[in-house]
């Protein structure tokens, strides 16, 4: 799942895919570069700047419509928690709903089931965009699975297919320490049988882990890749990425040593 920003704000690319223009070809980059699915999000998901849901359909909208035209065969995402938003873009062909927060719109599910669309089910443990605020887990794993898997099964009631349901096993309102945890015990989320995404790229649990900045972009990389294998190994399905390839080659490398890919190609040399 590759990440393409309608936000001039981001944490991580600043705003570099907020022109159209720009989204486009950042589309067909990472098409081209092997993802299978584009997410595309119009409001940064840190506090700032109000954007409301006119808003972020002007800025959404165009590439959905873009892409669902020129890419048929691609899976597209829409980086949401409103209904309206949803709503607009599963009429242009958006795939899934990626809400981060947890259905704080209730009425997202509905949109996602009147739609036959797919869901994201988040432990966000915050109102949309609020100042991060972490809660004092007794497990931090226990309660991303509990919530999870309850959205999961409500999203499942409401008629949204399950098939379309995925859980995510990060979220917001966790620190370092929680994601280590998290991507540690990956295989506890994909026990439940709920196709798992882990939101791994570029985040602050790599920078802090390695002493990292920002700007330090191939040490990030190579850090958000380490947590990618480990993920991969125990078995989540889709990662959001910044970098497609990168993490293309790497997922491609994990399934290889799984068994679950064949080498592409294999000489075996004997002395």
């Amino acid at each position: 799942m590759a990440i393409v920003n309608r936000t001039p704000d981001s944490f991580y690319d600043r705003g570099a895919t907020f022109e159209e223009d720009a989204a486009k070809a950042a589309v067909e980059r990472a098409v081209s570069e092997g993802a299978d699915m584009i997410d595309i999000g119009g409001v940064t998901a840190s506090p700032g700047a109000e954007v409301d849901a006119e808003e972020e359909i002007r800025r959404v909208l165009p590439t959905v419509e873009w892409t669902r035209q020129n890419y048929p065969d691609v899976l597209i995402s829409v980086d949401t928690w409103r209904h309206e938003v949803a709503d607009a873009t599963c009429r242009a062909g958006a795939d899934l709903i990626n809400d981060a927060w947890g259905a704080a719109d209730p009425q997202i599910l509905d949109v996602a089931a009147n739609y036959g669309a797919g869901y994201l089910c988040t432990h966000a443990n915050r109102d949309p965009r609020a100042d991060p605020v972490r809660s004092d887990y007794e497990d931090v794993v226990s309660a991303v699975l509990e919530e999870t898997t309850r959205l999961a099964d409500l999203a499942e009631s409401k008629g949204v297919p399950r098939e379309g349901i995925l859980i995510d096993g990060t979220g917001y309102g966790k620190n370092t320490t929680d994601h280590l945890s998290l991507v540690e015990r990956t295989g506890e989320f994909v026990s439940t049988g709920w196709p798992v995404l882990m939101a791994l790229s570029n985040k602050t649990f790599v920078r802090e882990s390695l002493d990292l900045d920002v700007a330090d972009r191939e040490e990030l990389l190579t850090g958000t890749l380490a947590a990618t294998s480990i993920a991969a190994f125990a078995g989540a399905a889709v990662f959001r990425v910044h970098q497609a390839l990168q993490t293309r080659r790497t997922l491609e490398m994990v399934a290889c040593i799984r068994g679950t890919r064949t080498p592409a190609r294999a000489q075996e040399w004997i002395s």
